[in-house]
């Protein structure tokens, strides 16, 4: 080496040094969309042979809001899941928030800083997450089963183990889960925001690219130069953070604050990320996939809701699906 010539600081890793591995599983993961949007196009088309009704405007609606709703909370599974992690307590912020922010509106305190009251709520309680991962050394799945645990009852007291009603049902805080924007629901931009963002992040962004090498080898993210712990760290604020801005959108639309709201949307989120394509042991997936996974599971459920399927019936088949998905996922890791 000349004496002038440096060893790049390698803050972040670059596409010339990421592991082989690490790229091989980013195609993969690419090849993946055009056969989740095959497999949502004929999903699609099922439920319109099964239901003529499906391709009413006021039912693809409903479709679109359950995307969004299901959607912006799994870009942060997502974020999370590429790191070989995994975050159980979404569901927990998203009650907390709902509270919080429905006992902060009925005190009279603007919309805005409600809404940004609550998002950094659920920052905080990511970061909560992420010290005990990063810092603690707990793993994943313990630390955010815990917070998930406490944030219920953090919940409960809070509303006194009753519904909060929101005394504002109209006005600009309403339209956050009812209004419309050129005829397009407003959750639904919301949503587009939001993965927008997330995979600009991910594939052009340093830290994106860092998150992909973090998944896909720790060690060699390490020796690389990249911050594994900061790394890891901010994808639970991250996941935090959009849970509660999930929760925002469930009390605009619903009106009423249930502190045991978010009940199953954790694993929701995690089913979303499986079946678009997110590697369970990290480096491998992105938000295009969650966005199909997200139609996916939507569709779905509206098609045995259309046909007459009850919720506990559904509960049986989207259990069935998450487990074929990550036993897929498992040998297909395992042969590669």
């Amino acid at each position: 080496m000349r004496p002038h010539q440096h060893v790049k600081s390698a803050s972040y890793v670059d596409q010339t040094q990421e592991p082989a591995g690490a790229r091989r599983r980013k195609i993969a993961s690419h090849l993946k969309v055009p056969g989740l949007l095959w497999a949502v196009i004929v999903i699609g088309g099922c439920a319109w042979l099964l239901s003529p009704y499906f391709v009413q405007p006021a039912n693809l609606i409903n479709v679109l809001r359950q995307v969004a709703l299901s959607g912006v909370v799994s870009v942060g599974m997502t974020f999370v899941i590429l790191t070989a992690g995994i975050d159980l307590s979404v569901g927990s912020i998203l009650a907390i928030v709902t509270v919080a922010c429905a006992l902060l509106l009925n005190s009279g305190v603007p919309f805005l800083l409600v809404i940004s009251a609550g998002v950094l709520l659920g920052a905080l309680m990511g970061l909560f997450n992420g010290a005990g991962v990063v810092f603690g050394r707990v793993p994943a799945f313990i630390m955010t089963l815990g917070t998930m645990v406490m944030g219920r009852g953090i919940a409960m007291t809070m509303s006194n183990g009753q519904p909060v009603n929101l005394n504002v049902t109209e006005g600009p805080f309403a339209q956050i889960g009812n209004g419309f924007f050129l005829a397009v629901p407003v959750p639904v931009w919301i949503f587009a925001v939001v993965a927008f963002l997330g995979a600009l992040v991910l594939r052009f962004l340093p830290f994106g690219r860092n998150l992909y090498a973090v998944g896909s080898n720790t060690e060699a993210a390490r020796l690389a130069g990249v911050n594994v712990l900061a790394n890891r760290l901010i994808v639970y604020i991250v996941s935090g953070a959009l849970a509660g801005l999930t929760a925002l959108i469930f009390l605009s639309r619903l009106t009423v604050a249930e502190p045991t709201a978010g009940t199953g949307i954790e694993l929701e989120a995690i089913a979303v990320t499986v079946i678009g394509g997110t590697s369970l042991f990290g480096g491998e997936g992105g938000v295009g996939g969650t966005i199909l996974g997200a139609m996916i599971l939507a569709i779905l459920a509206n098609m045995l809701n259309l046909v007459g399927i009850g919720p506990s019936a559904q509960q049986v088949i989207k259990g069935a699906i998450i487990i074929a998905a990550v036993l897929f996922e498992t040998r297909r890791h395992a042969r590669s």
